[in-house]
């Protein structure tokens, strides 16, 4: 919750000064890439992550137009609970999930060119497909939910969180590849670690979250 109350940067400086002490402090001789991917993880685990929280608590304007609030019931939380946080939060989780799920069919039906050499296994075709996909999610949602009013935002939208769930997709690409894995662990069968999971979320929520705090006048209401 720190980074919602605006503590954040103080918590990642005091957590990367303590992970610096302890690497100069330890037996033999500490070397900067030990240091830097160290901090690296603390930004990449930590602060990124919590923009989340940021996006979901920290836009607390109501969601004026969503009709589906107008009927929540009361013991549910009743209409004050559907904010733009709540609804870019909707938004943005199912536009990822649409994005890697047409990636994939379309890279497995019509893949031919590699996208980067990081993920051999991505092509331009499985990037298009997703990029479709996400974009016609939002554009639908934003139907259902009147949020963003905007269908140029509403696609902007799409795009940007796109755009987030391929780059943190790829950033994990290149750790693993880095360390020399295949997987970043073995916790769920068949899907490797937790960070194989939600690799498309990190980047994603700083993302949206800036997009509609910086560039959604009125919060896209």
């Amino acid at each position: 919750m720190d980074r919602y109350f605006g503590h954040i940067d103080v918590s990642v400086t005091s957590a990367a000064f303590v992970v610096a002490m302890a690497l100069l402090l330890q037996s033999g001789n500490p070397r900067f890439a030990q240091l830097s991917s160290a901090v690296f993880g603390l930004f990449y685990c930590g602060y990124l992550p919590c923009f989340w929280i940021k996006l979901r608590c920290g836009l607390a304007a109501p969601a004026l137009n969503t009709k589906i609030g107008e009927v929540w019931p009361i013991f549910l939380g009743g209409r004050a609970h559907w904010t733009v946080g709540l609804v870019a939060t909707l938004i943005s989780i199912s536009s990822i999930i649409a994005a890697d799920t047409y990636a994939f069919l379309g890279g497995k039906t019509f893949g031919r060119t590699p996208l980067t050499a990081i993920s051999p296994k991505k092509t331009w075709e499985g990037a298009i497909a997703g990029l479709g996909g996400c974009i016609a999610t939002v554009l639908m949602l934003s139907k259902v939910l009147c949020w963003p009013t905007s269908l140029l935002s509403a696609g902007a939208f799409g795009f940007l969180n796109f755009m987030g769930s391929l780059f943190g997709d790829l950033i994990e690409s290149m750790i693993k590849r880095d360390a020399g894995v295949k997987d970043s662990g073995s916790l769920i069968p068949g899907h490797g670690g937790i960070l194989d999971r939600v690799d498309s979320y990190i980047f994603t929520g700083a993302l949206a979250y800036s997009f509609v705090k910086a560039f959604l006048p009125l919060y896209g209401v």
